[in-house]
């Protein structure tokens, strides 16, 4: 999948104008032994980092950096199963993932991309805006809520550690922003992407039937009568809603087959990872991993070499003496003049 990815990724980016300089190029490295458990404790000293199989003098940051975490969620036509997945999710991204002293932000993305809450420590802000989320338009800007995260991030200081965890399908659909801008502006950033995909045509059978009162605006919904003559909840059934499926959308679908997928393209270049989830208990337990690979980080830094604009320049990092453990870094970065 790795050289298959990069070839995807060159051929996108074939055509970028780079014009100013990555002054440092941040490598963010995890290290775990043959049964996938962490590795602490390593200095500088400890690891290895080639650019290009050239050895690279490298900084070991051990100041620990708040993280921006900037959350972007599909919430097209074919979302609804994945949005009442997430209702109880705040506490999950503002106190595992985003930690102590970091903060979150809220974006959604269909035909357009809107901000549904600015970057906020409390979880109590984040569990709100995810449960007044709903359904809207059929399209998947992808590529446009990257480029709006993105512009939030650089609006924070530079002495935080940017992540986007995007929760959506694979591949775009429809966005005005092109990949190979985008992939710029992320490695200006220093930014690392995470993706959580799933499956659209499999997760409307995964929820709960809904009634009358589930489909009411949170505000307006009866959880708990007030008193014994007070109104109490619709519980009239509604159909199952199963989504865009009909033989026209599941032919467009083929078609998009051929999109890149970015859900693996972006987060192997970056140094994050890729999870696919179905049921709430899979959702929950893919956040919780990011989370512990986030914390568990190594962040490696290193002068890039100048004079090389628009070449990609592979990255890999071992630990000396030790080849029985596996570091896993970003892909690499394109040499930006």
């Amino acid at each position: 999948m790795r050289p298959a990815a990069l070839l995807l990724l060159l051929a996108a980016l074939t055509h970028a104008q780079f014009k100013s300089t990555v002054p440092l190029v941040v490598a963010p490295a995890v290290v775990t032994d043959s049964k996938g458990h962490y590795i602490d404790g390593l200095t500088a000293q400890d690891l290895l980092l080639y650019d290009n199989s050239v050895p690279q003098p490298i900084q070991l940051d051990w100041t620990t950096y708040p993280i921006d975490l900037v959350v972007a969620i599909q919430t097209s036509s074919n979302s609804g199963a994945v949005i009442d997945k997430l209702g109880r999710c705040g506490i999950l991204f503002a106190d595992l993932l985003a930690g102590d002293a970091g903060e979150t932000a809220i974006i959604t993305f269909s035909d357009e991309v809107k901000v549904h809450q600015d970057f906020t420590g409390n979880a109590d802000s984040i569990t709100h805006s995810l449960r007044m989320l709903r359904k809207e338009g059929s399209d998947a800007h992808a590529l446009d809520a990257l480029r709006e995260a993105l512009t939030m991030l650089e609006h924070r200081s530079n002495q935080r550690r940017r992540i986007i965890l995007m929760i959506a399908e694979k591949r775009d659909r429809s966005s005005d922003a092109r990949l190979s801008d985008v992939v710029e502006r992320i490695e200006r950033a220093n930014a690392t992407i995470y993706w959580l995909t799933f499956s659209p045509f499999l997760q409307p059978f995964t929820v709960k039937p809904k009634t009358a009162e589930d489909l009411k605006p949170e505000a307006e919904r009866i959880k708990t009568p007030a008193c014994a003559l007070c109104p109490k909840p619709d519980d009239t059934p509604v159909p199952a809603d199963l989504g865009p499926g009909s033989l026209a959308y599941g032919i467009g679908e083929l078609f998009r087959m051929h999109k890149p997928d970015l859900s693996t393209l972006l987060p192997t270049t970056t140094g994050g990872r890729t999870l696919s989830f179905l049921k709430k208990d899979a959702l929950e337990h893919a956040i919780q991993l990011v989370s512990e690979e986030v914390h568990r980080q190594y962040i490696l830094t290193f002068q890039p070499k100048a004079g090389d604009a628009g070449n990609f320049h592979s990255i890999q990092v071992a630990v000396k003496g030790r080849p029985e453990l596996k570091a896993k870094t970003r892909e690499g970065y394109w040499a930006i003049e």
